[in-house]
C-alpha cells in the first residue's frame, strides 16, 4: 500500500468512526429528550402520551441505526465491506468514546452498525467490539437522609422532585413508617428507622413514579421502593416495598422500561444489582431503557455459560408447541424459541404473522403479564452441545432458518426469553396452597391482559407460566390479538338435539367471534382448582365482563395495573387505588 493510498484509507476509517460516533451522540440526545419529558407528562397526567413516548423510545434505536447506515453509504462507496478499514475505524471509535460514561452503550451501537453491514455470525473480533472493557463505575448518585423515621420518609418523598401536590404527605409518611416498622420487626430487628440512602432519580412508568434505595435501621440496610401514584386528587403513596421479591417484580422483564434520566447507566445498574442480586444485569439495563445493550449483556452471559459448562441444549419442559421449537440449557434460565417451517392443522398462520405478534408484544404495555423476548439473528453454537432429539427436530421442522453441519448449528432467527414453569406442570407438582394461589393469579393475569387491550387467544394452562416470584405470565403469542378486535358473543339457543351434539358450529361464526362460555371446557382444571377459579373469576365465562372492558379501552381510559399486590398497599389506599380491579 503506497503512502497516498494508506493515508486515504486512514482518513476514511476516521470518517467512518466519526459518522458512527456522531450518530450515537444524536441518538443519546434523543433518548435523553424522550425520557426527560416524562416528568412533565406525569405532572399533567398525560398517560396516553407517556405510553406513546414509550413506543417511540423502543423504535428510536433502529431509526438511529438506519440513519447512520444511510450516511455511511456516502463515506464508504465501494469499500463498505473493507475489513481492514472497519478494523481501523473501530480503534478510532474506541478512542473517541472512551471518556463517555456510557462507553459500553456506544460500543454496542457500533456493533449494531457492523452487524448490519457484514451480517456477522457470532462475534467478529476483527471489526467489532468482542467485549467491553470493564471499568469500575463511580458510585451512583444518591441522596442521604437521617433523623426520625417519619421525618426521613417525608423528606424522601417531598424532596424527590416528583411533580404534583400531595394529597396528604404527612399522613402517607406516618402510614409508611407504621407498615415499614411492622415489617422490620417481623424480620427480628428492633432498632428504629433512622435514615435512608436513595438513588437520586425518579423512575416513571404508567401512572406511577418510583423512588428506590435503602432504609437504614441501626447497623442494617434494607432495600426500599416508594410507589407514588398521581390521582385526580393529588399525589398519594400507594406502597412502600421492602421485600426483594416485590422489588424484583417492580423491575420485572414482564414490564415496559421505565422513563428515567440516568447520568451513568453502569453505576445505576451496579446499584440496582446490589438491591436485586439475583436479577441479571441484562434485565436491569433493559428496565432502565437500554434494551439493545441488554441484548449485548445477555449474549455475553450466555457465551460465558456455554464456555464454562458442559450443559447441552434440551427440550424445555412442557407440551411441544405446534408453532415453535422450544429448548433450553439446564444451567441458564432462558428458553430459545425457533419458528417451525410448517404448522400442522388446526393452526392457520404464517411465519410473518407470528413475528408480527411478537412485535405487537414488544410495543405493548406488558402489564407484568407478558414475557419480554429478545430477537437474535445468526446465532451459532457447537453441534455437540445439542441432544440428538433436538438436532433431528431442527433438521425436519426448521431447515429453512437453521443450518446444521458436522461442527455447528446456526440459527438465522431465534427468540430468547426467560424460562418459567408451565402452569399446567406447576399446578400438578405444587402443594395445594401454592396451586390454588397460582390459579387465582391465572385469572388475574387474563384480566390484566384484557385491561391493556390484549386477548391471549388460547387460554390453556400450558401457555401460561409461573415466574420465580410466583406470578403468572403468558408466553405463547401466536394467537394473541387486541381485545378491541374481538366480538364476544353468547352461544345461540337451539331446540335441536343434533345441533347440541354437532362437532362443528351449527350457526355462523366469524373470524373474530369469541364465545366466553366455551372457555370452561378448555381450562382442564381439577375439581378443586376449578372450584377456586369459578369462585374468583366466573365472570370470565360471560360476555358482560369482556364487553365492559372493551368499552373502557375504546373510550380511551388507561387502566393502571399496579406492579405490586393489593396487600402491599398502604392501609388508607387499599380501597381508593382500585384501577386494576375489573
Amino acid at each position: 500500500m503506497t503512502g497516498s493510498v494508506r493515508g486515504q484509507s486512514t482518513k476514511r476509517s476516521a470518517m467512518v468512526a466519526e459518522v458512527i460516533a456522531a450518530g450515537y451522540r444524536r441518538h443519546a440526545d434523543r433518548v435523553a429528550a424522550n425520557v426527560g419529558q416524562a416528568r412533565d407528562r406525569y405532572a399533567a397526567r398525560e398517560w396516553s402520551e407517556l405510553h406513546e413516548d414509550s413506543i417511540a423510545l423502543m423504535d428510536m434505536y433502529g431509526d438511529s441505526i438506519n440513519e447512520v447506515l444511510a450516511e455511511l453509504e456516502a463515506v464508504l462507496g465501494d469499500q463498505s465491506e473493507d475489513r481492514a478499514l472497519w478494523g481501523a475505524a473501530r480503534e478510532v471509535f474506541a478512542r473517541t468514546v472512551e471518556d463517555r460514561v456510557d462507553a459500553e452503550l456506544a460500543a454496542t451501537f457500533y456493533n449494531s452498525i457492523t452487524r448490519r453491514v457484514f451480517t456477522t455470525v457470532g462475534i467478529d473480533d476483527q471489526i467489532e467490539f468482542a467485549s467491553i472493557a470493564e471499568r469500575e463505575p463511580p458510585p451512583a448518585a444518591i441522596r442521604s437522609l437521617s433523623g426520625a423515621a417519619v421525618d426521613v420518609v417525608q423528606r424522601v418523598l417531598g424532596d424527590s422532585g416528583i411533580p404534583g401536590q400531595w394529597r396528604n404527605l404527612g399522613r402517607d409518611s406516618r402510614l409508611a413508617v407504621e407498615e415499614l416498622t411492622a415489617s422490620i420487626r417481623s424480620w427480628g430487628q428492633s432498632a428504629p428507622i433512622d435514615g435512608a440512602t436513595m438513588l437520586d432519580m425518579v423512575f416513571y412508568r404508567g401512572q406511577g413514579a418510583y423512588l428506590v434505595g435503602r432504609l437504614l435501621v441501626g447497623e442494617m440496610a434494607f432495600p426500599i421502593a416508594f410507589c407514588v401514584n398521581h390521582t385526580s386528587r393529588g399525589l398519594v403513596l400507594g406502597a412502600a416495598l421492602t421485600e426483594e421479591a416485590d422489588i424484583n417484580v417492580l423491575f420485572s422483564y414482564t414490564r415496559a422500561a421505565f422513563h428515567v434520566v440516568v447520568d451513568n447507566p453502569a453505576s445505576t445498574v451496579a446499584y440496582l444489582s446490589e438491591l436485586m442480586p439475583r436479577k441479571r444485569r441484562a434485565e436491569l439495563y433493559s428496565t432502565i431503557g437500554y434494551r439493545k445493550h441488554a441484548k449485548t449483556e445477555l449474549y455475553a452471559q450466555l457465551m460465558a455459560h456455554v464456555a464454562g459448562s458442559d450443559d447441552r441444549f434440551e427440550h424445555a419442559r412442557g407440551i411441544r408447541g405446534m408453532v415453535m421449537i422450544v429448548f433450553t440449557l439446564p444451567g441458564f434460565d432462558v428458553v430459545f424459541k425457533v419458528i417451525r417451517d410448517r404448522f400442522p392443522f388446526p393452526k392457520q398462520t404464517t411465519r410473518r404473522q407470528i413475528m408480527a405478534k411478537y412485535r405487537l408484544v414488544f410495543h405493548h404495555d406488558r402489564a407484568g403479564r407478558l414475557i419480554d423476548a429478545q430477537e437474535f439473528e445468526h446465532l451459532r453454537f457447537d453441534r455437540s452441545r445439542f441432544t440428538d432429539e433436538i438436532i433431528a427436530e431442527l433438521e425436519s421442522d426448521a431447515a429453512r432458518t437453521v443450518t446444521i453441519d458436522d461442527q455447528s448449528v446456526t440459527f438465522d432467527h431465534v427468540y430468547v426469553e426467560r424460562r418459567v414453569i408451565p402452569l399446567d406442570i406447576y399446578v400438578r407438582e405444587a402443594n395445594p396452597v401454592k396451586a390454588r394461589a397460582a390459579i387465582v393469579d391465572y385469572g388475574r393475569a387474563i384480566k390484566n391482559l384484557a385491561a391493556t387491550n390484549i386477548f391471549p387467544g388460547d387460554m390453556l394452562l400450558k401457555n401460561f407460566g409461573v415466574t420465580r416470584t410466583g406470578r403468572i405470565v403468558f408466553y405463547d403469542y401466536d394467537e394473541i390479538t387486541e381485545l378491541t378486535r374481538c366480538k364476544f358473543r353468547e352461544m345461540p339457543d337451539t331446540d335441536n338435539a343434533d345441533d347440541e351434539m354437532s362437532a362443528t358450529a351449527w350457526f355462523g361464526v366469524g373470524d373474530d367471534d369469541i364465545f366466553p362460555e366455551e372457555f370452561t371446557r378448555f381450562l382442564g382444571l381439577r375439581d378443586e382448582l376449578r372450584e377456586v377459579f369459578d369462585f374468583h373469576h366466573s365472570d370470565l365465562f360471560g360476555v358482560r365482563f369482556w364487553q365492559r372492558v372493551q368499552n373502557r379501552v375504546r373510550s380511551g381510559e388507561t387502566i393502571e395495573i399496579f406492579p405490586y399486590e393489593r396487600t402491599r398497599r398502604l392501609g388508607a389506599h387499599r380501597r381508593s387505588l382500585t384501577a386494576d380491579k375489573l
